[in-house]
Order: C-alpha cells, then sequence, then structure tokens
C-alpha cells in the first residue's frame, strides 16, 4: 500500500487523519511537492476525470497521492495542479468523519484514500485504512452501495454515470 500526503499543515493536528494514518505506519507524508512520487494517482478535486478502475495498475505500481489541505484556499491554477496526467476526482460520496459527518463531498483525506482504494477494487486496503478510527467503519458502511457500483464500473465515464443516475434521482 503505496500512500503519499501533502500535508500543508493547515488544520487541527488533533482532528486530521493524515497525521494519524501517518503515526500508524499507514502513509507517507511530505510537506514538500517535489518530495511527492511521480507517477502516482494524485487526488485531485478539480480533475474532470473521476477514479475507476482502469486506474487500478497505477495504483498498483506507483500508488496514490493524497493532498491534505485546505480546498477553499487552493485556487484551481495552482502549482499543484501541474501536469495532471494521472489527476482523478473522486465521485459522490457522504462524510462520515466528525468534522463533516452527513456532508457530501466533504471527505477527509483519509476517507478519500479510502474510497480510492475501494472504487479501483482493493477493498482491503480500504478497509485497513478506515480501521484505523472509530468512525472508519462506518464511511464504508454509509457509502457501500455507492461504493459497490462505483467498484463494478470499468472506465471514469462510467463511474460519473452512475454518480449523475444517483445525484439526478
Amino acid at each position: 500500500m503505496k500512500v503519499s500526503v501533502y500535508h500543508a499543515e493547515q488544520c487541527d493536528p488533533k482532528k486530521c487523519t493524515t497525521v494519524k494514518l501517518q503515526r500508524q505506519g499507514k502513509i507517507k507524508v511530505v510537506t514538500k511537492l517535489t518530495m511527492l512520487p511521480k507517477g502516482a494517482l494524485v487526488l485531485d478535486p478539480f480533475s474532470a476525470k473521476s477514479v475507476s478502475y482502469e486506474d487500478r495498475e497505477i495504483v498498483e505500481k506507483n500508488g496514490i497521492v493524497g493532498l491534505d489541505c485546505s480546498w477553499n484556499r487552493i485556487q484551481k491554477s495552482s502549482i499543484m495542479f501541474k501536469g495532471k496526467k494521472y489527476h482523478r476526482s473522486l465521485p459522490f460520496l457522504v462524510a462520515a468523519n466528525p468534522v463533516n459527518y452527513g456532508k457530501p463531498c466533504k471527505l477527509s483525506t483519509a476517507e478519500a484514500i479510502a474510497a480510492t482504494f475501494y472504487i479501483v477494487g482493493l477493498k482491503d486496503n480500504a478497509v485497513e485504512i478506515m480501521s484505523q478510527f472509530k468512525w472508519g467503519p462506518h464511511f464504508l458502511k454509509l457509502n457501500h452501495e455507492l461504493l459497490e457500483e462505483y467498484s463494478s464500473a470499468k472506465t471514469s465515464a462510467e463511474v460519473v454515470k452512475i454518480q449523475n443516475s444517483f445525484i439526478g434521482g
């Protein structure tokens, strides 16, 4: 399980899922963008392409990069978003973390990483990440139906179609 997270140190360390995952030895945290691995799947909320099963090989070979920063403070034009070949967004999911419980698309970094593993078909890795938090298994339960549907899709376009069907009703 190769996971690196750029940590911008913009959050409360007591509530930060990245800090806890690092303490548990589950992820590598970096504070400079240049330290992120090349070729890894970057979780980018501004990406037009959604994570899907077709990204599994990238995740297995090069890992996942999470970006732990305030999305309210960041701009699409940021240096962080240059070279978008492996950038992916996550489809609609509901947060289970205590800070944003029940809010759509307000996932913690841990939830985003777990959702990525689940969607690409590495469900055991998703369970392992979420098992580090009291509320973690609830994230997987709360989103189980959607995660299963997303993980059955073969392409990004299919994931987006499932998401749109769910949102549209």
